[in-house]
């Protein structure tokens, strides 16, 4: 039925848009003159549809489930499942569920099948009422909207106002998404630092999150140390920054100022197929290729190497983003006005002089905005670190150790089931809070340094 639903939402929003639009066109052809063109009476209909169809149907599909779920148990108080508790009606419920989707297992009682049967044919009626209160609606509205029409009508300035609303609204939608996911981070935290001393945490040395298997157990407190790890995701992200922001730079110098125009229509695309490659095959690809490699240079020259290195993961790491930082600072170089080249080669400047002393620091803004997204998309990457990296926490500035990063603590510390009233689980909402942090001091930053470059280029 939801698909119904959907069908009859589309169907009146194309017909509000062509009757509308044709009654626009029939007040033109009398003579008359439109206020707006017959286009944003079309649009104003369509939209006057679509929005409120929509969230009607939006927020039936989410409040069905839980108003049927309500009515079923309802209806079993005869069978005592009113007076248990809310986990064993959670069961019943799954188990009615279960029965009604056509999956039943073994012999099951009577009152469950006839609840199964209750519940499809509640789902039934609700599908059926949704599909008739849209067409209901969406009637009333292309009514309301067609009676709308007329030379006067300021069709254009309706479209805005819809628009605009949808605008915001989207916009509200994001900054209360950011903030829920900052209060859900600052709430587990703070469960954590109830458990666990905020100085342990910030400066604590050893990263061993433990947790007592059985009461009275020794030795199983644990030490949550963020240090090893911090330490361990900033080896990795500059071993790879290292790599990828030099060799991204000069591709994206040669191939803006140059390469032919045959060259860079070739290289670009192919270059640029490296951001699509799945991470897991750059984790083959540091695990199979390069930690080998590296292992084999070091015992040359005796060097002890371990198995799994910040050297792979990160250089590996530095090859994955060499396509964001080589195509924004293209874009950004591509953004230079034109006078500002030709006036540097006019003055008697050569191509190198006048990229490095006017086109490169015109396009910092830009390219400082793909540095930073590339430092984002680094301190964010897991599975090369899981594969080439290791999982051990280990105090060492050494790209040639085993060390692990904030993300893979995090998925390592929720793997499985997880109970969160223990140190060890809401420990990775501790890392969370603090990766947050530290993403956000490198957005300030990056900002600071954009603003400047602009002042001085303004």
């Amino acid at each position: 039925m939801t698909s119904a639903a959907f069908l009859v939402l589309l169907a009146a929003t194309l017909a509000g848009y062509w009757l509308n639009r044709r009654a626009a066109r029939e007040i033109r052809d009398r003579g008359e003159r439109l206020h707006s063109l017959a286009g944003y009476h079309g649009l104003f209909a369509a939209l006057s549809v679509l929005v409120p169809v929509l969230v009607l149907v939006l927020a039936w599909l989410l409040l069905q489930g839980p108003v049927i779920d309500r009515i079923v148990l309802a209806g079993l108080a005869d069978e005592g499942v009113g007076g248990l508790g809310a986990d064993q009606r959670g069961l019943i419920l799954s188990e009615i569920k279960s029965i009604a989707a056509g999956r039943v297992f073994g012999s099951p009682e009577e009152w469950k099948l006839a609840a199964a049967d209750r519940l499809n044919a509640l789902r039934h009626l609700s599908g059926w009422l949704m599909v008739a209160v849209s067409a209901l609606l969406s009637a009333a509205i292309l009514f309301y909207t067609r009676r709308r029409v007329s030379a006067g009508f300021r069709a254009r300035d309706a479209v805005e106002r819809i628009v605009s609303g949808l605008m915001i609204f989207c916009s509200l939608v994001a900054i209360f998404t950011t903030i829920g996911i900052v209060l859900a981070l600052v709430f587990e935290t703070s469960k954590f630092l109830s458990m666990v001393p905020l100085t342990e945490f910030l400066f604590g040395l050893n990263w061993e999150p433990q947790i007592p298997i059985r009461e009275g157990q020794i030795a199983a407190e644990g030490a949550f140390g963020w240090i090893p790890v911090l330490v361990g995701t900033l080896v990795i992200t500059v071993v790879a920054l290292a790599f990828a922001v030099p060799v991204g730079l000069f591709t994206a110098i040669y191939l803006n100022e140059f390469a032919s125009p045959r060259l860079r229509a070739v290289a670009k695309p192919v270059l640029e197929i490296l951001a699509g490659v799945p991470t897991v095959v750059y984790g083959f690809f540091a695990i199979l290729v390069v930690a080998p490699a590296i292992r084999s240079f070091g015992a040359s020259l005796g060097i002890p190497v371990s198995p799994n290195t910040a050297l792979a993961a990160g250089g590996v790491m530095g090859v994955m983003l060499i396509p964001f930082i080589s195509s924004f600072a293209d874009d950004a170089l591509s953004a230079v006005p034109r006078a500002l080249r030709d006036g540097a080669l006019a003055l008697g400047a050569t191509r190198a002089e006048t990229m490095l002393n006017v086109l490169f620091p015109a396009a910092i803004p830009g390219i400082v905005g793909g540095v930073l997204l590339a430092v984002s998309r680094a301190i964010g990457e897991t599975m090369i670190v899981v594969m080439a990296a290791g999982l051990i926490a280990r105090l060492t500035i050494n790209p040639l150790d085993s060390v692990t990063t904030i993300t893979v603590q995090i998925v390592t510390l929720l793997i499985g089931d997880t109970s969160f009233d223990n140190p060890k689980t809401l420990a990775a909402f501790a890392l969370g809070m603090m990766l947050f942090i530290v993403t956000l001091m490198i957005n300030v930053l990056a900002l600071r340094i954009v603003r400047k470059y602009r002042e001085i280029y303004d």
